[in-house]
């Protein structure tokens, strides 16, 4: 598996047999600075965690461009449809979808999740985390946007998390020292990613903490640069 961080929670999953893209904010996003037909090219899904657009992104144009099926909860796929999008697995928490040559599971985010149009908020269904399972990879764990909830260790159990992606940026998510303590406690993956930070100017700008608060524990830190794969 090779995972390539775009800045704030945007992620290319490259899998034997296919690619796919998890929360694709490309335009707008200050972290980004590349060609969004390159990075996208050949992915065959889309995984949307949840309704804000700093994670929508720019999933329609490429699921358009590249005949992509975009999977996220129903009442995202719905809104979604309505805005064009041709192929999409609509599904909802603690639901599996069998996406090929891999799965995608929804699972739960403490988190809101909806869109401002015109002036108008308007809810786009619950927010989640996706656990992506591909025949002999290690199974992942993008938690979307979302604060530490003891229930993480469940889903962790349920899902058998071995790498595990998580927003540390605070303000709208979980610290760095919070997100660390999740590790920890509740997810104890073999690896742990952060997310959600050092794009925008309100949120944290690096990883620091994060980093401290699992040292001496089992679980291996890594901190991708931008736009560099790293295998897992």
């Amino acid at each position: 598996m090779k995972l390539t961080w775009f800045g704030h929670s945007a992620f290319r999953i490259d899998l034997a047999g296919t690619s796919l893209l998890i929360d694709p904010f490309f335009t707008g996003n200050p972290a980004f600075g590349g060609d969004v037909a390159a990075v996208s090219k050949g992915v065959s899904h889309i995984v949307v965690t949840h309704g804000h657009g700093d994670h929508i992104g720019d999933a329609l144009a490429i699921a358009e461009a590249n005949d992509a099926t975009v999977v996220t909860n129903f009442d995202l796929c719905m809104y979604l449809a309505s805005k064009g999008m041709k192929k999409f697995e609509p599904m909802n928490t603690g639901g599996t979808v069998d996406c090929g040559a891999f799965s995608a599971s929804l699972v739960r985010a403490d988190h809101s999740a909806g869109l401002v149009e015109a002036g108008v908020g308007f809810p786009l269904g619950n927010p989640n985390g996706v656990v992506i399972k591909a025949k002999g990879e290690k199974t992942l764990w993008h938690m979307g946007d979302t604060d530490i909830f003891s229930d993480m260790a469940l889903i962790s159990e349920l899902h058998g998390v071995e790498v595990c992606i998580c927003p540390i940026g605070d303000r709208f998510t979980m610290g760095g020292k919070t997100a660390a303590l999740a590790m920890t406690r509740f997810v104890k993956p073999q690896t742990a990613i952060p997310c959600h930070y050092g794009s925008f100017p309100m949120i944290d700008q690096n990883a620091d903490a994060f980093v401290a608060g699992l040292k001496g524990s089992s679980i291996e830190a890594v901190v991708p640069k931008k736009g560099e794969a790293v295998t897992i």
